[in-house]
């Protein structure tokens, strides 16, 4: 059984505290890894001295690892975005649940941040977040509750490969996280084998745009997940994208007068609905886009394929074949 023993400051609640003082663990699973296992993240080291029976997760995704490698976490964040019946799983989440026979465990409301109390009550043995937002105050407070799986070098910028292999290792795993990345890479290949005119091309993912004013263009940088996404689809960044962020930033923005920057840009990949396109070709501006001048152009919408374009364990195998195969058709037309 994991336990902690450390000073619990004044500010954490009560409920916290009584956590802290009376940990559970599930039932015993060999994982074949040794411990202690030590994980070097953003905020330092983590230790996990024992095989993890409770697993919790917070932020996005990171709770599609231990399902993968079929654990059911006791606790992960409810989907705020996709999830179209609203019941806070999305449905590649849902779909390996019923795989594994398993219930829908607790979901954390993350609307306002991290709900601290919702996770200590789950009791966890280990927090996996290698892919998240955690700040230096987050990542404290959640390691007085476990062991924090952190990312390890800026927010929200772990690929997806990268959040496989440190969780799985955070789980004791890390051959079975390596597994599942090779399937996956193989299930990729398959995919971009059947529609070769994709490969080459260069891509930029907008992140917002609002059809009534189009005077801002904001998009998602190399750094950022969907965007390196394009590389494992054998397509690339721009230059312009690299030259108009910084490193570690994840997103970045330009006028509108300064769309000339991304003549260099093939496809043109967004959320939203079809009645977006209609303004960007009429606009004076936007219209000079080599992208939307083409048509090269993949609107997502907003439900679930817009969700699973960020790739996670479970969603690349569930929307790829579609994605792939719209971004085909977007390459077809920039040619």
């Amino acid at each position: 059984m994991l336990t902690i023993a450390r000073f619990v400051p004044s500010s954490v609640p009560f409920l916290l505290f009584v956590l802290l003082l009376f940990p559970v663990s599930g039932f015993p699973r060999d994982t074949g890894q040794s411990f202690p296992i030590r994980i070097e993240h953003a905020f330092g080291t983590t230790v996990i001295n024992e095989t993890p029976e409770r697993v919790a997760t917070v932020a996005w995704a990171n709770h599609e690892v231990p399902l993968a490698l079929g654990i059911v976490p006791v606790g992960f964040a409810s989907a705020g975005f996709g999830d179209d019946d609203g019941d806070g799983v999305l449905p590649w989440v849902s779909a390996r649940l019923r795989e594994l026979g398993a219930e829908t465990p607790v979901l954390f409301d993350e609307g306002d941040g991290i709900d601290f109390e919702a996770v200590a009550a789950t009791r966890p043995d280990v927090i996996l977040a290698a892919y998240s937002g955690l700040s230096q105050a987050d990542y404290d407070t959640l390691s007085l509750i476990a062991p924090v799986v952190a990312y390890p070098d800026s927010p929200w910028s772990t690929g997806w490969r990268e959040m496989i292999r440190i969780n799985s290792t955070g789980l004791g795993m890390a051959a079975e996280g390596d597994a599942l990345i090779a399937r996956l890479e193989a299930q990729i290949a398959d995919s971009v084998a059947e529609y070769p005119e994709i490969r080459g091309k260069s891509a930029m993912f907008i992140t917002h745009l609002d059809p009534t004013d189009l005077s801002i263009m904001r998009f998602y940088s190399a750094n950022d997940t969907r965007v390196s996404f394009f590389e494992d689809l054998g397509m690339h960044t721009p230059d312009s994208v690299k030259q108009v962020t910084g490193q570690g930033q994840y997103s970045g923005e330009v006028s509108i007068e300064k769309i000339d920057l991304f003549n260099d840009v093939d496809i043109f990949v967004t959320y939203g609905s079809e009645q977006l396109l209609g303004p960007l070709r009429s606009n004076p501006l936007t219209s000079r886009m080599p992208a939307i001048k083409s048509g090269a152009i993949v609107v997502l919408g907003r439900g679930p394929v817009a969700t699973a374009a960020n790739p996670t364990p479970l969603s690349i195998p569930w929307v790829l074949d579609d994605y792939v195969a719209a971004l085909a058709e977007a390459a077809r037309k920039s040619e």
